[in-house]
C-alpha cells in the first residue's frame, strides 16, 4: 500500500509503546510474514525515510537566504502526506549536534551522507535555488544512502511570489522520481499549499532560524498575525513561550494547532504540561486525554494521572498503564507508590517505591520516602514527612512519538493487507473521505487512488477522486471520474459533483437534472438540498 511505513528506530530515540500496542504488533507480524515477498519489497520501496537538507543560495541575495530552511519544510509536508517519512527539522538539529556541527553548517556530500546515516536515513534530498530575471528555478536531486548513487536533478520554476507552489511542483516531481507508480497529480500537491500566506510563511521561516529568542518570537508573531490559522507557526510560538515560562500563552499558542496539523498530539501534550504548571488541572486533564485517545504513550498517561491526582481524585489506572508501557522509567513507579499509598495499598506501595529505588539508587527523596513508610515513627526530620508531589513528564521525544504513530500506520496498511481487495478498498475509501471531509486532499487522493487500485469496480472511489479534482480546479478531470462513477454504479456523490460543475457553468437544466438524482439516492443530503434550493432561485431570476 502507498502509506506503507517500514518502522525503524533512529539512533538514540526511545520508544515506549503501550502494552496492547505491543500484543497488536505481534499479531500484525503473523499476518505480514504471510504477504508476498514482492509486496514486502515495494511497501519498503515506498516508506523510506528521507531527510531534506537546506538548499544552497544560488542567488547571491541575503534576503533570500531564508528560502534555504523554506525548502525542506514544503518538502517534508508534502513527501509525508505522500505516504513517505521524512526526518523533521528538530531531527536534523539533534545530527548536527551529535555530530558536533554548527545548525548553519552547509554540508558537503560526504557530510551530507554522514548525516544521514547519523539519522537511519534511506535517501537525502539536496537543491538549490537561483533567480532567472523575475524567476525562482528550484533544483534537487535523491541521492539513495545505501546505494551512493544521484538521482538526475529535477527542477521548478516560477516567480517569486508562487514560492510555494515551485516547491510544491518540486515535491511532487521528486515523489514520481522516488516512486514512478504514484499517481497523485500535480495539482493536488499545489493545492495543498494555495491557502497559505507567502508572507506568514516567510515569517515563520525567519522564526524558526534566527538564532536571538526575542527576534524568534517577534517573527512567529508576525506570522499568526497574517495567517491565524497557520498551525506551525502557533506551534513554534507556543513552544517559544513555553521555553521562556510563559505557561499561559505557552497553552493558548498550542490550542491553536489544528487536530489536522502533523504537530497536533505535540501540541496537545505540551498544551497539557503548560496548563499543569499553571495550576488548571482540569484543562490540563482533558489535554492529556485528547492525546492519549489517539495515542496513549506512557508520558501521556502519566501527565495525565498526574493532573487527575493533582484534583484529589484517583490516578492510579493511569499510572498503572504508564508503568507498564515503560516499566524502566523510575518516575512512573514513584507515582504510582504515592497514589497506592494515598488510597490504603501500602504493601503495593512499597513494592513499587523499591522498584524506583532500584532503577535509580541515589534518588535521595525516594530512600528518605521508602524509609518513612517502612517504620514513620523512626523519622526525625519532620520535613520528611510532607508527601512529595507527583512527577511530571516535562519533556517527551517528538522523534520517539513520530515512530509511535508511524508503527500505527504500519499495523494498519499490514491489516489492510489482509483483507480482500474488495474489502480493502472500501476501508481505504472511508479513511480518504475523512481526509476529504477534513481538507486534506493529497491525503484523500493518494487514498482514493489505492482504493481503485484495490478493486477498479467500486464507484465511491472515482466520485472521491471526483471531488478531489474539483477542489483543485480540475474540472474536466472532475466530470471524467464522476462520469466513471456513474458507469459502474448510482452515486449521490458523483451526481452533486456534476451537479455542482453544471451550476457553476449556468448550465440549471443539467444541474437541476443532475441534483434530482442525487435527492433520489439521498434524500436527506443537505448538500443536494441547498444546491436545489440555489437552482431553483437562479431559475426563477432567470425567468
Amino acid at each position: 500500500m502507498p502509506f506503507f511505513f517500514i518502522f525503524r528506530m533512529r539512533k538514540g530515540a526511545r520508544l515506549c509503546v503501550w502494552a496492547a500496542a505491543v500484543a497488536l504488533l505481534f499479531c500484525a507480524a503473523a499476518i505480514h510474514a504471510q504477504m508476498p515477498a514482492t509486496d514486502e519489497a515495494a511497501a519498503a520501496d515506498r516508506g523510506r525515510i528521507l531527510l531534506v537538507l537546506p538548499f544552497d543560495n544560488g542567488t547571491g541575495q541575503p534576503n533570500l537566504e531564508w528560502m534555504r530552511e523554506a525548502a525542506p519544510e514544503v518538502l517534508d509536508a508534502r513527501f509525508a502526506a505522500a505516504g513517505f517519512a521524512p526526518m523533521s527539522r528538530p531531527d536534523r538539529m539533534y545530527a548536527l549536534d551529535h555530530l558536533g556541527l554548527p545548525q548553519q553548517f552547509q554540508p558537503s556530500r560526504a557530510s551530507s551522507l554522514k548525516l544521514a546515516q547519523t539519522l537511519d536515513a534511506d535517501s537525502i534530498v539536496v537543491g538549490s535555488y537561483l533567480t532567472d530575471g523575475n524567476d525562482i528555478v528550484a533544483e534537487a536531486r535523491v541521492v539513495n544512502v545505501p546505494h551512493l548513487k544521484m538521482s538526475e536533478p529535477v527542477t521548478a520554476r516560477g516567480e517569486k511570489h508562487d514560492l510555494i507552489a515551485i516547491f510544491d511542483t518540486l515535491a511532487w516531481k521528486l515523489t514520481r522520481l522516488m516512486d514512478p507508480k504514484f499517481n497523485v497529480a500535480q495539482e493536488t500537491f499545489v493545492a495543498a499549499g494555495a491557502g497559505l500566506r507567502l508572507d506568514a510563511f516567510e515569517q515563520y521561516i525567519r522564526g524558526i532560524s534566527e538564532p536571538d529568542q526575542q527576534e524568534r518570537q517577534r517573527h512567529l508573531k508576525q506570522s499568526v498575525a497574517l495567517s491565524p490559522s497557520f498551525g506551525p507557526a502557533w506551534m513554534a510560538l507556543g513552544r517559544e513561550d513555553f521555553n521562556g515560562q510563559q505557561y499561559e500563552q505557552a497553552a493558548t499558542a498550542f490550542a491553536k494547532v489544528g487536530r489536522n496539523d502533523p504537530d497536533a498530539l505535540e501540541a496537545g501534550f505540551y498544551r497539557g504540561l503548560a496548563l499543569l504548571f499553571s495550576g488548571d488541572y482540569p484543562k490540563a486533564e482533558q489535554a492529556f486525554s485528547e492525546v492519549a485517545r489517539i495515542l496513549p504513550l506512557a508520558e501521556v498517561l502519566n501527565n495525565q494521572g498526574v493532573a487527575i491526582s493533582r484534583q484529589g481524585h484517583d490516578g492510579t489506572g493511569l499510572f498503572v498503564r504508564a508503568a507498564a508501557a515503560d516499566p524502566n522509567a523510575a518516575d512512573y513507579h514513584f507515582n504510582l507508590a504515592l497514589s497506592l499509598k494515598r488510597h490504603s495499598q501500602a504493601a503495593g506501595a512499597q513494592n513499587e517505591l523499591a522498584q524506583c529505588l532500584k532503577l535509580r539508587p541515589n534518588d535521595v527523596e525516594v530512600q528518605r520516602l521508602l524509609t518513612q513508610w517502612k517504620s514513620p515513627k523512626s523519622v526525625a526530620d519532620p520535613e520528611a514527612l510532607v508527601e512529595p508531589l507527583e512527577r511530571i513528564v516535562r519533556t517527551f521525544d517528538a522523534g520517539a512519538f513520530r515512530q509511535a504513530a508511524l508503527m500505527m500506520d504500519q499495523m494498519e496498511a499490514t491489516r489492510l493487507a489482509a483483507l480482500t481487495p474488495h474489502q480493502r478498498a472500501v476501508k481505504l475509501i472511508a479513511q480518504a473521505k475523512d481526509y476529504l471531509e477534513r481538507g486534506l486532499l493529497l491525503e484523500a487522493e493518494r487514498l482514493y487512488q489505492a482504493a481503485a487500485m484495490a478493486d477498479e469496480k467500486v464507484a465511491d472511489a472515482h466520485a472521491g477522486l471526483a471531488a478531489v479534482r474539483e477542489r483543485t480546479g480540475d474540472v474536466a478531470a472532475a466530470r471524467k471520474e464522476a462520469n466513471a462513477s456513474l458507469q459502474l454504479a448510482p452515486s449521490a456523490d458523483a451526481y452533486l459533483v456534476l451537479g455542482r460543475l453544471d451550476l457553476a457553468a449556468n448550465h440549471l437544466d443539467e444541474a437541476s437534472k443532475e441534483i434530482g438524482e442525487a435527492l433520489k439516492l439521498d434524500p436527506q443530503s443537505r448538500a443536494a438540498q441547498e444546491l436545489s434550493r440555489q437552482i431553483e432561485l437562479r431559475t426563477g431570476a432567470k425567468q
